[in-house]
């Protein structure tokens, strides 16, 4: 039997999204090098939400894509094998200020091989990570710049965010074992 605890309601995410577009806007001065590419999968839907906030805070669209990384992850022989999502990046990366969006971030193989992935597509003038939670647990030396919410979490309990997108109420849960 598990226990289940919320530790984000959809208010709570819309802060934490709206914080983080805040600290986004702040740290890059020329909005027009700045595009965003979510990680499939929910780092897309949270990226799009983020792309909305930026483009009011902006008053100009913001380019946004969709990244898949399953095919450069460095686990790929301790996994299943990968569903293969869209990758869709309609922009020329080059030159840009990348912000990658994940919803957790754990050991930062995902991101390690999200930064591999982008760089088929160009090489960014500079790539920032923006997440919704960071739960530590670091196997190689990657922090965010952008966190909605730290949570420190024990290496067996699991984070599951949930978006409306999908059917499910916007929430961020814990599921301890």
């Amino acid at each position: 039997m598990s226990d289940t605890i919320t530790l984000l309601n959809a208010p709570a995410i819309q802060r934490a999204l709206t914080r983080i577009a805040h600290e986004v806007a702040e740290s890059n001065e020329d909005s027009a090098a700045v595009a965003i590419v979510g990680i499939q999968r929910g780092g897309v839907l949270l990226a799009q939400r983020l792309q909305e906030i930026l483009t009011g805070l902006w008053a100009h669209p913001v380019p946004t894509g969709a990244l898949d990384v399953s095919l450069h992850r460095d686990d790929l022989n301790h996994r299943v094998a990968p569903r293969l999502q869209p990758t869709l990046i309609p922009f020329d990366v080059t030159g840009k200020t990348v912000v990658l969006v994940d919803d957790v971030l754990f050991s930062g193989r995902t991101i390690r091989a999200a930064m591999d992935a982008l760089n088929d597509f160009g090489r960014p003038q500079r790539i920032q990570l923006a997440v919704l939670i960071d739960r530590g647990h670091r196997e190689l030396p990657i922090k965010a710049d952008f966190v909605g919410k730290n949570v420190p979490t024990a290496h067996a309990e699991v984070v599951r965010v949930n978006f409306s997108e999908t059917g499910a109420a916007d929430s961020v849960v814990l599921q301890k074992p």
